[in-house]
C-alpha cells in the first residue's frame, strides 16, 4: 500500500474534460475550496454515485449509452458486466470467441527492442546439421553430455549415465529415439547407441589402433569400450575397467607411446604402461578381475616421484587438462594457474611454470588473510551496529536498515568482483596445433600461444567471454566460449570468422570427416562443414528455405496470466477461484503474478542480504505458492515448474500435464530497483520457458509509485528490460554438470565489437513473446478524484484511459516500446477499502486516493505488424481473448486482474529438417562439386622408404611438398611394430596404443606443417631408455618384448592439405637389429653403453645417416608413381 500525492502534476499532457451526462447522480456543482468547516464537512459526507447504495440506480441508465463507446465486437459482452447484486461478476468463457482490440506503443523494433530474427534458416550463421537437437534440460537429469571424441566415423559422447555413440553415416536419418525407443530429450536426436549405465563421464579420448574408446569416470574409474558394439539394440559394455583413483578423472590423453596419463585432484598425474594395458586386454573375459588388477598395479605416480622430503615440485592443484605434444614427445599437465612439462619417454619433469609463463616452483599459494581479516571486522561493525538504540522515527529507522543492507550488497558485490579479477585468469583448455604450436584458453578469454619448450610467444583476446574448448583442423584454429560463440582462427591466431553457434556455452568440439562438431551445455551437439561460412552454406539455406513447407509445424496453446497486489494479506480460495480457477479449464499454461506479499524494512534487508549470496523465497512466499497451486489443482490437472520471489514479489508457472513434454527450459530472474537498484521492494522477478522450441519470457514487475514518479516509473521498467538476465541460473545446473570450472559460468558484458548482432542483447530482446505484468503504478493525470468516479459509474472507460499515464507514455515511446495492451474495458483497480464489495469500495478515506489503472497486462509478440501471419519468420503470433478484473474479490486494497492469450506457434520438425538437409547435400551438384575439391591432398614426397639403425644411429629423411598453391601438413604414427626374437621366431606385427611409437624410438618432429614448394628433415632415432626403477641387478625388466631382439616398425607419414578432408599415406620401414640379447646396466648409468653386432647384409651408409634405394610416393594414390631419392 502507497501514499499517493493528491496534486497531478502540471507538467504532464492533459485531456479536454469531456461534458458529464446528464444521468450521472454523482454531477452536482461544488466549491473545490469550501470555505467553513461545514462545506467540508457536507464535502467529505457525500454520497457518490458509485456507493454501494446507488449501484441499482445506476443499473437503470439507458444501455445503449453505457455501451457507445464500446468496440462493437464486444458491447453485448460488456452489458453482461453487471449483475443483480453488489458489484460485477466475470463474463462467461463463451463470452469470449474473439481477440479483443490492442493498444499499440510507439517505439518499438529499434535498439533493443528490435524483435529478434527468425527465419526457416538461419541467416547470421552457417548452416548445421543438428545431430542431437537442443533437448530441454528437464529431460536431461543425471543424462547431460560432458564431452565428445571422435574416430572411424563414431562420435562418441560422456554423460552423466555412461557413454554414447553415433554412426554419423546414419547423421541425416529421422530420429527414433535409442533403439526405435522414443525417449524424453532424444525424440530428434539422430539413430544412436548407448552403454550400460555407469556414473558420471568425466574425459574421453578415442583409440583408433586398438579401436577402443577410453573414459575416465566420476568414481575414479578408467574404461575401454569397443568400438566395433552396437550391432543390436544391447547397452554398450565395457571391455577393461580399472580402479584408477578415490576420486574423480579429470584429465585423460594417450601419449606418442602409447601410455595412458590421467590427471586427478591435489596435482597428482598417474601413468599406466601401454604394456600392461595390452597385456590385460588379452585375456579372457573370466580373467576380467585378474586383468583390472594388472593394470591398477601398473602405474607411475609423477607426483611422488618429484617429491622430496615431502617437498613437491608441481602445484597442488586439480590437473584439469592433459595434452599429449606428439611432436616432440612432450606432455603438457594444467591446473588452473600453473603448467607442468614432462618428458613422455622417461617421464621426467622438465618445467614448472606459471600462466605468464615464468618458472614458478610453488606448490601452494597462500590464502588472502587480509581480506578475511577485514570481513571479520565488518562483520563486528555491523554487529554493534544493530545493537545500537535508534532514536529516529520508525520511517527514519526504516529507512536506515534499507540503506544498510543496500550498502552491505553493494560491499559483497564489490567483494566479489576482486576475487572475479582472480578467477578469471585460470586455464580452461589446450590445443596442439598442426605446426608443433600449444595454445591455452582462458577464463577471461585470452589467447596464449606457446612454443614447444613452454616459452610464452603471444596473447590473442578477440572476446570477452571464457574460452572453454579448443579444436584444430588443418591450418584452422576452432575456439568455443561459453557466450555460446565459435570463432575461427587461423595459425598467426587472426580471426577468419565466427559464429554464434549455440546459446548457451560451448563446452566441447571434436573434427571429424569434414565437420566441426559441437556441444553445448544443454546437450545439443551440431554439425559444422569444415567450408564453413561459405559458398557451401548459401547453397544449403537456399535449399532448404524452399523446402520449409516439408517441416514446419503449428500449435495453439493458451495462456492465462494473472496480477494482484495482495497488500500482504492472504487469498481465501474462494477469491483465488474467482481469480483463476473458474477460468483455467481450457489453458495449458498459467503465469501468476503476486505484488507485496511481504513488506517491511526488516523483511527487506534481510531479502537482500539473502540475495547477495544466492538465497531467496520465504515462508510467506511458499504459502501463496502453494495455495495458488491447490486452487488450480496442481499435482493432478497441472504440474508447478518454475517460480522466483525477490522480496515482496512472486512470480510462478503452472503447466498442464498433457503439454508438459513441449515446455522446458525453465529459467528464472530477478532485478531489483528498490534503494541503490539493490532492494527489492521495487522491481521484477521474471520466468523464462521453452514451448514448441520458442522462447517465452514472463515478467512480474513492481514499479515506482506515487503520481508524480513517471519517469521513476519509465526508468524502473527500462532497468529490468535491460538487466534481467536468465543466463546464470540457467547455466549453473547444466555447467556443473557439463565440468565447467565456476570461474567460467557467467559471460561478461562488453561494449567491444563482436561477430553477432544477438551478442549483448538482453536477455528479453531474445525471446519470442513477452509478457509483462504486476503493478506498474501508473495513475489518471489531470483529473480529480469525484470526476474519476463520476467517469467509472458511466463505465466512460475512453475518457478515463485518455488521462492513464500508463498509455500517454506508451503513446510517446518512452515506456513499453512497441509493446501491446488489450483495450481496458474494466474499472480501475486501485485503491479500494478491504472487504468492502462492490465499486463502492473505492478509497473513501482522508486521502480519497484517485481510482487508476495500477494492474496491468502488457505483451509483444514476433509480429513486426498486426497484419503478419504465424510462420517460421514470425513463429509466435498472439491474441488476448480475456483481459479483465475481478472485482468480486475484496481482499486487497487492488484488485486481480486476468489476461487470457490465444497463443499460436510455428516450429520446425528438427527430425524431418535435418533429413531434408541430407537429401540436399547427397542431391546438390554444386555441394558435391565444393565438396570434391576438399578431397584434394597436396602431392609429397619422402627421400627414403626404407630405414636400417644400428646401435642409436639416426637417419635424417626428407620430406618435400611439391604441390604449389597448398601446405602440406604432416604426422607419423606407427603402423605396426615387431621383434624377431633369438629363435628367428616374430613376434607378429601389432600396432601399439593409438600408433604410438616404440618406447626405443624416437621421430622428430613426428608432425608439423610444410609450406609449398619447401621440404623438412626428419629425424629418426633409436636409443633404449631404462630407469633405475626400470632396472633389477642391472637387468631391464617389464618392458616386454622391446629390450631383446631385433626390432621392425612400419611408420605412416599421414600428409593431408590445410582443409583437405582426404588423408595420403607414406610407409616407411624402420629396422633395427639388437646388438645383444642381454643388456648389463649399471643401476648407476642413465644412458647404457651398447656394442653394435654387425647386420650379416650391413646397409648402405651416408653422412645423415642409414638411406634406403629409394623415394616413393603416397599409398593410394590415384597417380601411384615411383620418385627418385635424393
Amino acid at each position: 500500500m502507497e501514499d499517493d500525492n493528491d496534486d497531478p502534476l502540471a507538467s504532464l499532457k492533459t485531456v479536454p474534460q469531456p461534458p458529464l451526462k446528464t444521468q450521472s447522480y454523482s454531477h452536482h456543482p461544488r466549491d473545490p475550496h469550501p470555505a467553513s468547516p461545514s462545506a467540508a464537512k457536507h464535502f467529505q459526507a457525500r454520497v457518490h454515485s458509485l456507493d454501494e447504495n446507488h449501484l441499482r440506480r445506476n443499473q437503470e441508465l439507458p444501455q445503449q449509452l453505457l455501451s457507445a463507446q464500446l468496440h462493437p465486437a464486444i458491447a453485448s459482452r460488456e452489458n453482461s458486466f453487471f449483475n443483480d447484486g453488489d458489484g460485477f461478476c466475470p463474463p462467461s468463457e463463451s463470452s469470449d470467441p474473439y481477440p479483443l482490440p490492442e493498444f499499440v506503443a510507439a517505439g518499438g523494433n529499434t535498439g533493443i527492442f528490435k524483435l529478434p530474427v527468425r527465419s526457416s534458416v538461419h541467416s547470421s550463421r552457417p548452416v548445421c546439421v543438428e545431430l542431437r537437437p537442443h533437448p530441454l534440460k528437464e529431460t536431461q537429469v543425471g543424462k547431460f553430455l560432458r564431452n565428445m571424441a571422435y574416430a572411424d566415423s563414431q562420435l562418441w559422447a560422456g554423460q552423466e549415465c555412461g557413454v554414447r555413440y553415433w554412426n554419423v553415416d546414419r547423421a541425416y536419418e529421422q530420429g527414433r529415439g535409442l533403439g526405435g525407443r522414443i525417449r524424453r530429450g532424444d525424440e530428434d536426436a539422430a539413430p544412436f547407441h548407448e552403454s550400460m549405465m555407469t556414473t558420471p563421464t568425466t574425459c574421453l579420448f578415442v583409440d583408433s589402433a586398438s579401436r577402443l574408446v577410453w573414459s575416465g569416470h566420476k568414481d575414479g574409474k578408467i574404461r575401454s569400450w569397443g568400438m566395433d558394439q552396437g550391432s543390436d539394440d544391447t547397452p554398450l559394455k565395457d571391455s577393461l575397467s580399472w580402479q584408477a583413483h578415490r576420486g574423480p578423472v579429470l584429465s585423460i590423453v594417450m601419449t606418442s607411446y602409447g601410455d595412458i596419463w590421467t590427471g586427478f585432484e591435489g596435482g597428482v598425474i598417474k601413468v599406466w604402461p601401454w604394456d600392461a594395458i595390452e597385456k590385460s586386454l588379452s585375456l579372457s573375459v573370466e580373467e576380467k578381475h585378474m586383468a583390472a588388477l594388472l593394470v591398477e598395479r601398473s602405474f607411475v605416480d609423477l607426483k611422488s616421484q618429484v617429491t622430496v622430503n615431502g617437498s613437491c615440485s608441481i602445484s597442488s592443484s586439480d590437473v584439469r587438462c592433459l595434452l599429449s605434444d606428439n611432436v616432440r614427445a612432450k606432455v603438457w599437465a594444467a591446473t588452473s594457474v600453473s603448467f607442468s612439462l614432462w618428458d613422455t619417454r622417461t617421464k621426467e619433469l622438465l618445467k614448472v611454470f606459471n600462466i605468464e609463463g615464468q618458472v614458478d616452483n610453488r606448490v601452494d599459494v597462500p590464502g588472502n588473510s587480509e581480506q578475511a581479516v577485514e570481513d571479520e571486522a565488518k562483520v563486528k561493525l555491523l554487529s554493534n551496529s544493530k545493537k545500537e538504540k535508534s532514536q529516529g522515527s520508525f520511517l527514519q529507522r526504516s529507512r536506515n536498515a534499507l540503506m544498510g543492507a543496500a550498502d552491505a550488497v553493494r560491499r559483497a558485490a564489490t567483494r566479489g568482483t576482486g576475487g572475479y579479477t582472480e578467477e578469471i585468469r585460470k586455464t580452461e583448455a589446450l590445443l596442439l596445433t598442426a605446426d608443433g604450436m600449444i595454445w591455452s584458453g582462458c577464463s577471461n578469454g585470452l589467447l596464449v600461444q606457446w612454443d614447444e619448450n613452454g616459452s610464452r610467444l603471444r596473447d590473442f583476446n578477440h572476446h570477452p567471454c571464457a574460452v572453454l574448448c579448443f579444436c584444430t583442423f588443418g591450418t584452422r584454429i576452432y575456439v568455443g566460449y561459453i557466450s555460446g560463440l565459435v570463432q575461427v582462427l587461423d595459425l598467426e591466431g587472426n580471426v577468419i570468422s565466427g559464429w554464434i553457434a549455440h546459446t548457451s556455452p560451448v563446452i566441447n568440439m571434436v573434427v571429424g570427416d569434414g565437420q566441426i562438431y559441437s556441444l553445448a551445455t544443454h546437450g545439443g551437439i551440431r554439425g559444422w562443414n569444415i567450408t564453413s561460412p561459405g559458398p557451401v552454406d548459401n547453397i544449403m539455406r537456399s535449399e532448404l528455405a524452399k523446402r520449409d513447407v516439408t517441416f514446419t509445424r503449428q500449435s495453439h496453446v493458451k495462456i492465462l496470466v494473472g496480477t494482484w497486489n495482495v497488500g500482504q494479506g492472504k487469498a481465501s480460495q474462494e477469491a483465488l477461484s474467482l481469480w483463476l480457477g473458474s477460468v483455467a479449464s481450457d489453458v495449458g499454461i498459467i503465469v501468476v503474478g503476486c505484488q507485496e506479499i511481504e513488506m517491511g524494512a526488516g523483511f527487506l534487508a534481510m531479502s537482500a542480504a539473502k540475495e547477495s549470496v544466492g538465497l531467496e523465497g520465504s515462508a510467506i512466499g511458499n504459502w501463496w505458492l502453494d495455495t495458488i497451486g491447490k486452487s488450480l489443482g496442481e499435482g493432478n490437472a497441472f504440474e508447478r515448474m518454475g517460480s522466483r520471489q525477490l522480496a515482496g514479489l512472486l512470480i510462478g508457472l503452472w503447466v498442464r500435464k498433457e503439454l508438459r513434454t513441449h515446455v522446458g527450459d525453465v529459467d528464472i530472474a530477478a532485478v531489483a530497483c528498490g534503494f541503490g537498484r539493490a532492494i527489492g521492494n521495487k522491481g521484477g522477478v521474471g520466468v523464462r520457458i521453452r514451448v514448441y522450441d520458442r522462447i517465452l519470457c514472463f515478467v512480474n514487475c513492481h514499479l515506482a509509485a506515487h503520481l508524480e514518479a513517471v519517469n521513476r516509473r519509465n526508468s524502473d521498467f527500462d532497468h529490468i528490460y535491460r538487466t534481467m538476465a536468465f543466463s546464470k541460473s540457467y547455466n549453473v545446473l547444466n555447467a556443473a554438470a557439463a565440468g565447467v570450472s565456476a570461474s567460467a559460468q557467467m559471460p561478461r558484458s562488453s561494449s567491444n565489437s563482436s561477430n553477432s548482432a544477438e551478442e549483448g542483447r538482453p536477455d528479453l530482446a531474445e525471446a519470442d513473446m513477452v509478457v509483462f505484468l504486476g503493478d506498474f503504478n501508473y495513475r489518471l493525470f489531470g483529473i480529480s478524484y469525484d470526476e474519476a468516479r463520476d467517469f467509472v459509474s458511466q463505465r466512460s472507460f475512453d475518457w478515463l484511459r485518455e488521462k492513464d499515464q500508463l498509455r500517454a507514455e506508451m503513446a510517446e515511446g518512452r515506456v513499453f516500446q512497441g509493446m501491446r495492451e488489450a483495450v481496458i474495458k474494466f474499472p480501475p483497480t486501485y485503491k479500494f477499502e478491504r472487504h468492502q464489495p462492490g465499486l463502492g469500495g473505492y478509497d473513501s478515506g482522508e486521502k480519497k486516493r484517485i481510482p487508476a489503472w495500477c494492474d496491468r497486462v502488457i505483451y509483444r509478440d514476433s509480429r513486426p505488424s498486426t497484419s503478419t501471419e504465424c510462420g517460421l519468420d514470425c513463429p509466435v503470433v498472439s491474441s488476448v481473448l480475456m483481459y479483465e478484473a475481478c472485482m468480486d474479490v475484496t481482499d486487497s486494497d487492488h484488485k486481480p486482474v486476468r489476461c487470457k492469450f490465444d497463443v499460436q506457434i510455428a516450429h520446425t520438425d528438427r527430425s524431418v529438417r535435418r533429413e531434408e538437409l541430407g537429401k540436399i547435400i547427397r542431391s546438390n551438384e554444386a555441394i558435391s562439386s565444393m565438396m570434391g575439391e576438399l578431397r584434394r591432398v597436396p602431392s609429397t614426397t619422402i627421400s627414403i622408404d626404407d630405414v636400417v639403425l644400428i646401435d642409436q644411429e639416426t637417419c635424417v629423411m626428407k620430406v618435400a611438398n611439391t604441390c604449389a598453391d597448398d601446405l602440406a601438413v604432416f604426422k607419423f604414427i606407427c603402423q605396426s611394430q615387431t621383434t624377431t626374437k633369438g629363435n628367428g621366431q616374430s613376434s607378429g606385427h601389432y600396432p601399439r596404443g593409438n600408433f604410438g611409437f616404440p618406447r626405443c624410438l624416437e621421430v622428430v618432429p613426428a608432425a608439423g606443417v610444410i609450406k609449398a614448394g619447401q621440404s623438412i628433415e626428419i629425424s629418426i632415432h633409436h636409443e633404449e631408455h631404462h630407469t633405475v626403477g626400470e632396472l633389477v641387478e642391472g637387468t631391464p625388466h617389464g618392458s616386454g618384448n622391446e629390450d631383446t631382439g631385433d626390432k621392425e616398425a612400419i611408420l605412416g607419414l599421414i600428409v593431408q592439405g590445410s582443409r583437405s578432408t582426404e588423408k595420403r599415406t607414406h610407409e616407411i620401414r624402420v629396422r633395427h637389429r639388437s646388438t645383444s640379447h642381454t643388456i648389463k646396466i649399471n643401476p648407476e648409468q642413465q644412458n647404457p653403453q651398447v656394442s653394435a653386432v654387425p647386420w650379416s647384409e650391413p646397409p648402405q651408409k651416408s653422412g645423415n645417416g642409414t638411406k634406403g634405394a629409394g623415394c616413393v610416393q603416397a599409398e593410394n594414390h590415384p597417380s601411384k608413381q615411383m620418385h627418385k631419392g635424393k
